[in-house]
């Protein structure tokens, strides 16, 4: 088993350059401006070449071969837009309709965008890449991951609170990228910097999904 495997995550430093990362910043403010939200930027063009990009560099092509993108949401965290996130699990996906199966609960509604809690078997096979724009040290409010945690199925709330003594804090530079699985365990507290955390967020999955269910888009 290989680290990503095994910790549900890795940290692949300069995926883009520091002159890149300011370019894609001041391309995503373009899109927010001309889209209502920040979870659905895989609809903009600028959005979906990145993608391509990413599947398609030397470091992560391997990991992403076969793999479409599904979703872009945009992340940014400073001292006017500050916040916390408690530990958990991102369970839900974006689907192009709802299907009544009793594997499939959770359904919900977001920046006109259905939603469906997935089964194990489909968030086993997903995985997120996360684009930092912005270096993110200690202060930054950086993700904090609990290695191992996404071997463990769908884990309880008393369970994810207990498991976050185990947990790591991802710091990382502009232009890295932190490849992850969404049943992995993870949290966030607030900045406590004046710095921006700008992080671009793509899930990345098989193109076919079981049940009956599709992708409301992929690239």
């Amino acid at each position: 088993m290989n680290a990503f495997e095994r910790d549900g995550f890795a940290l692949v430093s300069a995926i883009f350059s520091p002159a890149e990362c300011r370019a894609i910043a001041g391309q995503i403010e373009t899109m927010r401006c001309a889209s209502a939200g920040t979870r659905r930027l895989l609809l903009q063009d600028g959005c979906r070449s990145l993608a391509v990009k990413i599947r398609q560099h030397p470091a992560l092509s391997s990991l992403l071969s076969g793999m479409v993108a599904v979703q872009c949401t945009f992340f940014e965290k400073s001292a006017s837009r500050n916040w916390l996130v408690a530990v958990h699990q991102d369970l839900s996906i974006p689907v192009a309709k709802r299907i009544e199966h009793p594997a499939l609960q959770g359904w919900s509604v977001k920046e006109d965008q259905l939603y469906v809690q997935a089964p194990v078997e489909v968030l086993q096979q997903l995985i997120a890449v996360r684009i930092h724009l912005d270096s993110c040290g200690a202060e930054d409010g950086p993700l904090r991951l609990v290695p191992g945690s996404h071997l463990q199925g769908l884990v309880t709330a008393e369970d994810a609170a207990n498991a976050r003594r185990q947990e790591t804090v991802c710091v990382a530079d502009a232009g890295s990228a932190l490849l992850m699985r969404p049943l992995l365990l993870h949290s966030s507290s607030k900045s406590s910097g004046t710095s921006q955390r700008r992080v671009l967020h793509y899930l990345f999955a098989p193109s076919a999904l079981p049940l009956g269910l599709c992708w409301s888009d992929t690239v």
